[in-house]
């Protein structure tokens, strides 16, 4: 038998942004954030390591329930073989900024999704290029003071003020937020056919 495409997840995530984006495609979101240590950058392919990022966030959820669906994401920045993570501090944002300006960078998410009682699971990544102008110090400062850059990825909330800085995104507008839906949606669809459909 089959069924239609899940319209309920568990976020493995404290991410507001990933959590509006899944209740703006009428998806229904439970928000469990996964108690894992740092994991420290191992020397794969940054997709690769993405990929075993989002896992294990999804893994460490999924193992509190006996069914449903966990979703596992993780973001970061790639500019060059440099990756960037979530700013610690003003500082920090401050730098992160100053290396990206009028540059290209990549933004890669890894997504693991996790069908508990049935025990499939999906891991894949998406990445998304996205074109800074030069930005003066001035703006920089200007633009930390908001405190936008703060837990984002790369120091940059495209769907904030940040905005002003975007010349070009080439690839999932989504992704670049923290959650590339269409890719999401595709998986989920497959998740379905795997999960329930008859053998």
């Amino acid at each position: 038998m089959t069924r239609p495409m899940y319209q309920k997840l568990i976020l493995a995530s404290s991410s507001p942004q990933r959590k509006r984006l899944l209740e703006q495609i009428g998806i229904e979101v439970t928000v469990v954030p996964p108690e894992i240590s740092e994991v420290k950058r191992e020397d794969v392919p940054i997709e690769e390591w993405i990929c075993r990022l989002a896992l294990a966030k999804a893994e460490n959820v999924a193992q509190r329930f006996k069914s449903g669906v966990v979703l596992g994401a993780d973001t970061v920045v790639v500019l060059d073989s440099k990756v960037f993570g979530k700013p610690k501090d003003n500082k920090e944002a401050e730098e992160m900024l100053r290396e990206l300006s009028g540059t290209t960078h990549k933004v890669i998410t890894g997504l693991a999704l996790i069908d508990i009682e049935i025990k499939n699971t999906l891991v894949e990544s998406v990445t998304t290029e996205v074109t800074l102008k030069g930005l003066s110090q001035a703006q920089i400062a200007n633009y930390i003071i908001t405190k936008e850059p703060l837990g984002k990825a790369g120091g940059l909330c495209v769907q904030g003020r940040g905005a002003q800085f975007i010349e070009r995104i080439d690839g999932c507008y989504t992704n670049v937020i923290g959650l590339p839906l269409a890719k999401l949606t595709d998986m989920l669809e497959r998740l379905t056919l795997q999960s329930y459909s008859p053998s």
